[in-house]
């Protein structure tokens, strides 16, 4: 039997920033997402973002999660969470 290898999860400041004014039912199912991704960083239903080397996202009913995965150092670091109008602005290549 083979042990599972767990990614450590990293938060940005930014993304604890908005969890502090959500809704708790929202809080929740983001917590849910974020920490499912310790154990399966390639979720079903995650899209890797074009023109991006380790960028990913899931969806949560109208928002997006994403994430940068590090493999190498088995690290998964959420980069945004926002509305699916907003959530590519910010990115840079």
């Amino acid at each position: 039997m083979s042990k599972q290898l767990l990614y450590q999860v990293i938060v940005t400041r930014q993304v604890e920033k908005l969890f502090h004014k959500l809704p708790k039912n929202l809080l929740k199912r983001f917590n849910r997402a974020i920490l499912e991704l310790a154990h399966n960083p390639r979720p079903a239903g995650c899209k890797k973002l074009t023109g991006y080397d380790n960028l990913y996202c899931i969806r949560q009913g109208d928002w997006r999660i994403i994430y940068a995965i590090e493999d190498d150092r088995l690290v998964v670091l959420v980069l945004e969470v926002s509305l699916r109008s907003s959530a590519y602005k910010n990115l840079h290549s």
